[in-house]
Order: C-alpha cells, then structure tokens, then sequence
C-alpha cells in the first residue's frame, strides 16, 4: 500500500481543499492529513474558524482522507513519515523547495493551488 501525507490548517474548507486532497490521493492509496490543532495555530499567529475537532470531523467525511493526526509543530514531519511507513510527501506548490529535507525519507511533490479561492482570500471578502 503506498501512503501519502498533507499538511494544512484546513479552515472554511473551500474546493480549493478538495482539490489538493484528490489529487494528494490519487498519488497512493491511503491518504492522511496531518491538521493543524488550534495550540500550534497560536504559534504560528493564525487563527481558525473552525475549532481543531470541528476541522478534524470535516476532514474526515471527506472521501478522499483516510486518516487524521495533529500537528503540533514544524519539526514533528521527519517522524510523521517514517512513523508511518509513509511514501510520498505533499503539499501546495506555494511551499516549492520548503520540504526538499523529506527527500531522504520519502518522495516530494509540490501540487498546484487551485487559482483564484483560498482561506485568506474568502477571510478578506467576508471583511469588505
């Protein structure tokens, strides 16, 4: 079985999500999403919506995800992988070159964003 792992914060889930999430498990066969909780949220100066569970419930109806876990750091994806027996590495090719040290642990692919939606731009509309 060939397993695939994401990253992301996953708030006010939009088609955007969805799309990384097909295309993440079309790569393997088993898909897991590591989600940010609200605790590294705060480190990182972002703020969700949606609480940590509420995000994780949502990610888990999603077809696509077969599995769940928290980030709670930026060091913790070197375990992540090789913990969990994992073979390809993805993420949004904004982060192009970001995770290129996952290289020796597992295949890197950087996918491309899905233009014109993102969280930030759907929290800025909502403000006009």
């Amino acid at each position: 079985m060939k397993k695939v792992i994401t990253y992301g914060t996953y708030d006010l889930l939009h088609v955007g999500h969805i799309n990384l999430l097909e295309r993440a498990k079309a790569l393997g066969d088993y898909l897991v999403v590591v989600l940010s909780t609200d605790e590294f949220n705060a480190v990182k100066h972002k703020t969700a919506y949606h609480s940590y569970e509420d995000r994780k419930k949502i990610l888990e109806s999603i077809r696509y995800v077969d599995e769940v876990l928290p980030e709670t750091c930026w060091e913790q994806k070197v375990a992540d992988v090789t913990n969990n027996n994992i073979d390809v590495f993805v993420m949004g090719d904004d982060w192009k070159g970001e995770f290129d040290f996952l290289k020796d642990y597992c295949e890197v692919v950087y996918l491309p964003r899905t233009d014109g939606i993102s969280t930030t731009k759907i929290k800025q509309d909502l403000h006009q």
